[in-house]
């Protein structure tokens, strides 16, 4: 079994781990399915019953980082508590990741979005600070959905 990372997110699905870990490697680049590990045959424990083949153990890379994720059930979910931040070059690969990971319009907000798992993503420029210094470039941030860097440019 590969080593962890020292710090790692782990990503708990109802039952739908990997169908994510698919489509994220396919969303970002440098990714892979690195290791999934499923629930032993529901026979040998009543604990697994309904879990045989789901994900116990998934271990995934997107763009070089590490994540972990499993199938845990409906016990809980995501908010926007948490979210990744993705720095992006430039607009172009903010509507890239825009279009592919912003599933549900009423999360949208200054950035943020969720995608079709529910899980809050910030596809924000890499050089967001410099680009909301101005009392104006904020306010036109909180009305943005997504970040569109021309627009903070010429606040």
């Amino acid at each position: 079994m590969a080593e962890l990372a020292p710090i790692q997110p782990c990503l708990w699905f109802d039952d739908r781990a990997r169908e994510a870990m698919a489509y994220y490697v396919e969303v970002f680049p440098d990714s892979s399915i690195d290791r999934i590990d499923e629930y032993p045959d529901e026979s040998l424990d009543e604990h697994f019953r309904g879990m045989s083949g789901k994900v116990l153990n998934g271990q995934f890379t997107l763009n070089g980082v590490p994540f972990t994720c499993l199938d845990g059930g409906p016990l809980f979910t995501f908010n926007e508590s948490i979210s990744f931040i993705v720095a992006c070059a430039d607009q172009a690969e903010i509507d890239h990741y825009w279009e592919r990971l912003s599933h549900v319009p009423d999360a949208e907000a200054c950035g943020w979005c969720k995608d079709r798992f529910g899980v809050s993503w910030q596809i924000i420029p890499a050089n967001m600070g410099e680009l909301t210094r101005r009392p104006e470039q904020i306010q036109v941030m909180m009305q943005q959905k997504k970040i569109v860097i021309s627009e903070l440019e010429h606040a």
